[in-house]
């Protein structure tokens, strides 16, 4: 008979060995309970709240606007139904930027309310007095570089990054600048491959988790609801691989129980209470 064999619980250091070991590292995002419990069960390394949830759960067009109270609620619904995962909360817009005190006051209630084992701070090397000071209190860090959503703005759309010298530069002091501050790991978001190859070979601790930034990366990470084809229709960049289609399979339960009810069909006798 054969003896199935536990998954482990992923934490920091696991990330860590997977890195040295050349194991490539699978990361999803979720924002419920269920959607955690299932990437969980299916043996996902690690899951990132991520402020993505502004775009995918509440239909904004950014993710400026969500804030630290609806991240944390979304945090700890996930941690509920997270079990061997690496849980990483996403700090949002104003929640680390304002000074190092709001930083490490906002990432210590994502482990004291959400229940999360660690943050998502994004941005580079002017980042790094506030990543090592959350670090140095216990706090372990996902670094994230590349394209920050939070400073969208600032590049003017979704450009890919590392095309000219100077962005190649600073992408790699950065990377460097957040090894040695103290990330465990680090999101390279839509930039050049080669680019992100190289930072991969430079980083010797830190795991580099790409999204749309090549292969060579030492895991990558995608927006589940956009691999379900949950969705804006024209929300298609390059770098997205659709898993599932789920929306008319939605639609179509949907219009089916529509159908059933205003036909009288649903419920049916064995679907309803009656006295013995």
């Amino acid at each position: 008979m054969s003896v199935i064999k536990k998954r482990k619980k992923t934490t920091v250091q696991s990330i860590v060995r997977m890195k040295s070991r050349s194991e490539r590292i699978a990361v999803l995002t979720a924002y419920d309970y269920f959607t955690a419990q299932l990437l969980d069960e299916a043996g996902i390394d690690m899951i990132l709240v991520g402020d993505s949830a502004a775009n995918v759960i509440h239909g904004y067009s950014s993710t400026l606007p969500i804030g630290m109270d609806v991240m944390i609620a979304h945090t700890a619904a996930v941690a509920r139904g997270n079990k061997r995962s690496l849980l990483i909360a996403d700090m949002p817009f104003l929640s680390f930027q304002p000074s190092l005190e709001v930083a490490i006051t906002n990432a210590g209630r994502f482990l004291k309310e959400g229940g999360a084992e660690a943050v998502k701070i994004e941005g580079g090397i002017e980042m790094v007095p506030t990543i090592k000071r959350v670090v140095e209190v216990g706090i372990p860090v996902m670094g994230h570089i590349g394209l920050t959503p939070q400073s969208i703005h600032r590049f003017g759309g979704p450009r890919v990054q590392g095309k000219g010298k100077k962005s190649r530069a600073y992408l790699m002091e950065s990377a460097l600048a957040l090894e040695e501050a103290g990330c465990f790991s680090m999101v390279l978001e839509l930039m050049e491959k080669d680019m992100a190859k190289d930072i991969t070979t430079a980083l010797k601790t830190c795991a580099t988790i790409g999204i749309g930034a090549g292969p060579d990366c030492d895991g990558q990470v995608l927006v589940t609801n956009d691999i379900l084809g949950l969705r804006e229709p024209e929300f298609k960049p390059k770098f997205l691989r659709e898993y599932a289609n789920l929306p008319p399979i939605i639609t179509d339960a949907a219009k089916r129980y529509i159908e059933d009810v205003r036909k009288g069909d649903y419920p049916s006798d064995d679907e309803s209470f009656s006295k013995k």
